[in-house]
């Protein structure tokens, strides 16, 4: 994949990863002043729903091209009940900031699609129809594209077609940019893309709008690849692969070693999400190997030789499912069949139940369980290495990968829970969860964990890729370009 390009308005540089090199643009407060040459000839961007990216990148762009003569409008539904949360956002029918789906992105000169991904596919048609001739349609997702693909049709080529994919949730993608009004910097990392650029202003185009959301830096990507590391990635690591790895590990440890119901809880989840979690953000995967003692590399060492290649297995079948158009089709159908029976809740168990008093009563950081990290770090080892193997770039393999669930995902989990992320997520995500996290849970009960019993010893090639992993480097390189503040979660 080319991950080469040049801009008219921001300064580019390239960067070494391992042995190969991107280009990439640094993000900052103090690239706002340029936001309008990058959007010469818009007069207004419409930024359509307002689900989990829908407020924050509308406040964002809103904060950020203040004092210019550009506007950014919301488009809702009429009579969406999204519109009262918009006007307490600041967007009101008044000023011209808020009004209805269709008349926003009639006027709009950049439309930034950011309705679920099942309306998507329900509505694009019409809204092809409704943009205006040589308008820029701007996706954070590449779903639209993989189901343009799976039906043999394509975007109209009257229009620019963009992404800009920010590699986290929409909270944190605003509560870090707020963090950065003090702070130069302070955003979530965003990747772009240029599907169609009919006019040569895209790349810029794309570039202002990362920026104008906060990303500290941008890389590039197509919207193919895009979709398929997202959907991959949030049914892997960054979502389904810990829901499956907590409730494998969880029953392992009250059921089979008969420990205390929330010190399991903590041994599990509350590692995950808390000292695993931030040593691999500020200090790189390997750090949480070598930060264990000498018995604990070796419980370490098995437990990531058992658990390495049962986890690769689903991964590969999860890329298989996505690449195919399968898992695209899964979602468009279940948007149909929620209307008539939604989504239940897996908040209601007991292990979930105990995670709700655990939290509740937390006093320090608790040790890292060596079993759980060599578990944890084996899957997302196994998705890093697949993701290679499948062609992504660096930068996009560590975000999708690392950076999304150590900086923005997981500190969320820490915070509410692993099981109100995946009760309250994008449809795609939360159904993409619920379908892969028991073949984790499965996989790794039935083989990794029957290995590491039956005393199979740690597989030192294995290991010895593990420790050294390009990606160590590589990480060390790109932790240079990660939100300048760490994100502040209150109630």
């Amino acid at each position: 994949m080319e991950t080469m390009f040049t801009s008219n308005v921001f300064e580019t540089e390239v960067i070494k990863l391992a042995d190969t090199q991107e280009t990439i643009v640094r993000g900052g407060r103090d690239k706002f002043p340029l936001l309008p040459k990058a959007f010469e000839g818009i007069k207004q961007i419409g930024v359509i729903g307002w689900g989990s990216q829908g407020p924050a990148q509308a406040q964002n762009l809103r904060d950020s091209l203040e004092g210019t003569d550009i506007r950014v409008k919301v488009g809702l539904r009429d009579g969406s009940s999204s519109m009262a949360s918009a006007r307490e956002a600041g967007f009101t029918e008044e000023s011209g900031t808020l009004g209805e789906m269709w008349e926003v992105i009639g006027e709009s000169d950049m439309v930034i699609l950011l309705i679920s991904d099942a309306a998507q596919v329900e509505h694009y048609k019409r809204i092809f129809e409704t943009m205006k001739e040589g308008a820029t349609l701007g996706l954070s997702h590449g779903f639209l594209l993989g189901h343009l693909e799976s039906v043999g049709e394509s975007f109209p080529d009257r229009m620019n077609v963009i992404g800009v994919c920010p590699k986290g949730m929409g909270p944190s993608v605003r509560r870090l940019y707020v963090q950065g009004k003090e702070v130069n910097g302070a955003g979530i990392n965003c990747s772009f893309a240029v599907e169609q650029d009919i006019d040569g202003r895209a790349t810029d185009q794309a570039l202002g709008w990362a920026i104008g959301v906060g990303a500290p830096y941008v890389f590039k990507t197509t919207l193919s690849h895009e979709y398929r590391s997202d959907i991959f990635g949030e049914r892997g690591i960054l979502l389904g692969a810990v829901h499956g790895i907590s409730e494998a590990m969880y029953r392992r440890f009250v059921m089979e070693k008969g420990m205390d119901e929330k010190e399991a809880f903590i041994s599990v989840v509350e590692n995950i999400t808390g000292p695993l979690s931030r040593t691999i953000s500020h200090d790189g995967i390997l750090a949480v190997y070598n930060n264990l003692d000498d018995e604990g590399k070796k419980i370490f060492e098995r437990m990531y030789s058992a658990a390495y290649h049962p986890a690769f297995d689903i991964l590969m079948e999860i890329y298989d499912e996505v690449s195919s158009g399968n898992e695209i089709r899964s979602v468009v159908m279940a948007g149909k069949r929620f209307d008539r029976y939604p989504m239940g809740k897996i908040d209601g168990t007991r292990m979930w139940k105990v995670g709700e008093e655990v939290r509740a009563n937390r006093s320090g950081e608790p040790p890292v369980n060596p079993e759980t990290a060599g578990l944890y770090c084996a899957v997302m080892m196994a998705q890093i290495d697949l993701l290679i193997e499948k062609g992504h770039c660096l930068s996009e393999v560590c975000n999708e990968s690392v950076i999304e669930a150590v900086d923005s995902l997981n500190p969320y989990m820490h915070f509410k829970g692993v099981a109100h992320m995946v009760d309250n997520c994008s449809t795609t995500a939360r159904l993409g969860s619920r379908k892969w996290a028991p073949r984790f849970d499965y996989n790794i009960m039935q083989q990794a964990f029957v290995a590491y019993d039956q005393g199979v010893p740690a597989d030192e090639n294995l290991v010895e890729s593990f420790k050294k992993h390009l990606v160590h480097d590589v990480l060390a390189t790109v932790a240079t370009m990660r939100p300048s503040v760490d994100i502040s979660l209150t109630e």
